[in-house]
């Protein structure tokens, strides 16, 4: 029998036990987005903010909430606030925003960090990324093949290139430049027996609401080649 798309509490056990008590977080999505398939999976960097200052703010405390408090239909990018209303931060904004485009319910898609554990940059973990993403990847994996992922949305160039090299996603299939100045490039790529995996510019830096910078297109393309 093919099993059917794991629980949240099936998920979090396999978080490494050595990580719980360290500073982070694994879910920015409630329970009611892990319990059917699922086209899009959000993924980005790690958690932000200093470890030192937010050592209380453990994994195992976050899961915990996440678990028994949180609304089954919550996101971090919708729920939370991040120095301003609840999910109105600029980040918040430009992913509801792709979202919206999509017509996904935040609450309703599985979102999660490539690495759990908290840095105040990428430059503090960027000499120990291997080691750091290895004991987060079953988690990932196991929303890939159980969810049913059409999509992983990589927040940036680093999380694109750990997700391509799990999932063998080489053959790229489309991209989409910006038409301002900057001109940065998002990419889709095709993995060979799995879902794409779509390299877009991080929404901490670009506008995804501002038309010339919008990455909506292709996701929306990605799907429409799973559709196919």
């Amino acid at each position: 029998m093919t099993p059917g798309p794991p629980t949240l509490d099936e998920l979090v056990r396999l978080i490494p036990h050595r990580l719980l008590h360290e500073s982070g977080s694994v879910l920015y999505s409630g329970r009611a987005s892990f319990r059917r398939s699922a086209p899009v999976y959000l993924l980005g960097l790690n958690p932000g903010g200093d470890p030192d200052s937010l050592h209380h703010a453990t994994i195992e405390r976050d899961t915990a909430w996440v678990l028994s408090e949180a609304p089954e239909n919550w996101s971090r990018y919708r729920d939370e606030s991040w120095g301003a209303a609840p999910g109105h931060s600029p980040l918040q904004r430009r992913v509801r925003h792709l979202l919206d485009g999509l017509g996904l319910d935040p609450g309703h898609v599985p979102s999660s960090n490539l690495i759990f554990l908290r840095s105040r940059v990428e430059a503090d973990i960027a000499r120990s990324m291997d080691a750091l993403v290895e004991p987060c990847w079953p988690f990932h994996q196991a929303n890939i093949d159980r969810l049913d992922v059409k999509t992983i949305v990589c927040f940036g160039a680093s999380v694109a290139g750990h997700v391509r090299s799990r999932l063998n996603a080489s053959h790229q299939w489309g991209q989409f430049k910006e038409s301002n100045r900057r001109g940065w490039t998002s990419r889709g790529f095709e993995s060979p027996h799995g879902p794409d995996v779509v390299q877009v510019t991080h929404p901490g830096r670009a506008d995804w609401t501002a038309p010339s910078s919008d990455i909506t297109p292709l996701v929306q393309a990605s799907l429409r080649r799973h559709r196919s």
